[in-house]
Protein backbone atom coordinates (compact mmCIF):
# COMPACT_ATOMS: atom_id res chain seq x y z
CA UNK A 1 0.00 0.00 0.00
CA UNK A 2 2.97 2.29 0.90
CA UNK A 3 4.77 2.35 -2.69
CA UNK A 4 1.03 3.02 -4.22
CA UNK A 5 0.72 6.06 -1.89
CA UNK A 6 3.90 7.20 -2.71
CA UNK A 7 3.65 6.48 -5.94
CA UNK A 8 0.26 8.58 -6.37
CA UNK A 9 2.18 11.66 -4.67
CA UNK A 10 5.23 11.87 -6.89
CA UNK A 11 3.32 11.61 -9.45
CA UNK A 12 1.00 14.44 -8.15
CA UNK A 13 4.27 16.67 -7.52
CA UNK A 14 4.65 15.66 -11.20
CA UNK A 15 1.42 16.51 -11.93
CA UNK A 16 2.16 20.11 -10.10
CA UNK A 17 5.38 21.08 -11.26
CA UNK A 18 4.33 20.40 -15.02
CA UNK A 19 1.47 22.74 -14.93
CA UNK A 20 3.21 25.45 -13.57
CA UNK A 21 4.52 26.85 -16.51
CA UNK A 22 1.38 25.97 -18.77
CA UNK A 23 -0.48 28.28 -15.97
CA UNK A 24 2.32 30.58 -16.74
CA UNK A 25 1.79 30.75 -20.61
CA UNK A 26 -2.32 30.86 -19.86
CA UNK A 27 -1.99 34.08 -17.67
CA UNK A 28 -1.09 35.68 -20.71
CA UNK A 29 -3.60 34.71 -22.72
CA UNK A 30 -7.02 35.81 -23.47
CA UNK A 31 -9.35 33.99 -22.07
CA UNK A 32 -11.57 31.16 -23.92
CA UNK A 33 -9.55 31.34 -27.01
CA UNK A 34 -7.83 28.22 -28.48
CA UNK A 35 -4.51 29.06 -27.17
CA UNK A 36 -5.76 29.47 -23.68
CA UNK A 37 -7.48 26.13 -23.91
CA UNK A 38 -4.66 24.10 -25.43
CA UNK A 39 -2.58 25.66 -22.41
CA UNK A 40 -4.79 23.42 -20.12
CA UNK A 41 -5.27 21.07 -22.45
CA UNK A 42 -2.19 19.60 -23.65
CA UNK A 43 -1.06 18.23 -20.27
CA UNK A 44 -4.10 16.41 -19.69
CA UNK A 45 -3.11 14.32 -23.02
CA UNK A 46 0.71 13.87 -21.60
CA UNK A 47 -0.40 13.47 -18.20
CA UNK A 48 -2.67 10.70 -19.08
CA UNK A 49 0.36 8.98 -21.14
CA UNK A 50 2.65 9.54 -17.81
CA UNK A 51 0.18 7.82 -15.77
CA UNK A 52 0.28 4.74 -18.21
CA UNK A 53 4.01 4.88 -18.10
CA UNK A 54 3.91 4.79 -15.01
CA UNK A 55 1.79 1.91 -14.22
CA UNK A 56 -0.24 3.75 -11.90
CA UNK A 57 -4.15 2.16 -12.46
CA UNK A 58 -6.84 4.44 -13.02
CA UNK A 59 -8.55 4.43 -9.76
CA UNK A 60 -11.54 7.13 -9.39
CA UNK A 61 -10.00 7.10 -5.89
CA UNK A 62 -6.46 8.88 -7.45
CA UNK A 63 -8.38 11.86 -9.55
CA UNK A 64 -9.49 14.15 -6.75
CA UNK A 65 -5.52 13.96 -6.12
CA UNK A 66 -4.26 14.61 -9.19
CA UNK A 67 -7.19 17.25 -10.46
CA UNK A 68 -6.28 18.79 -7.45
CA UNK A 69 -2.25 18.99 -8.39
CA UNK A 70 -3.38 20.23 -11.59
CA UNK A 71 -5.57 23.41 -10.38
CA UNK A 72 -2.86 24.34 -8.22
CA UNK A 73 -0.16 24.12 -10.64
CA UNK A 74 -2.23 26.11 -12.67
CA UNK A 75 -3.22 28.62 -10.56
CA UNK A 76 0.31 29.07 -9.26
CA UNK A 77 1.63 29.80 -12.53
CA UNK A 78 -0.75 32.52 -13.40
CA UNK A 79 -0.41 33.85 -9.97
CA UNK A 80 3.70 34.02 -10.45
CA UNK A 81 2.73 35.75 -14.18
CA UNK A 82 0.69 38.21 -12.74
CA UNK A 83 3.21 39.01 -10.22
CA UNK A 84 5.88 39.00 -12.54
CA UNK A 85 3.53 41.93 -14.88
CA UNK A 86 3.56 43.26 -11.47
CA UNK A 87 7.63 44.01 -11.62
Amino acid sequence: MLPLLQNRLVFAALIFGLNIPFGFWRGRLKKLTVPWFLAIHILVVLIIGLRLLAGIPFRWANVPLFVVAFFLGQSLGVRLHARRGMA
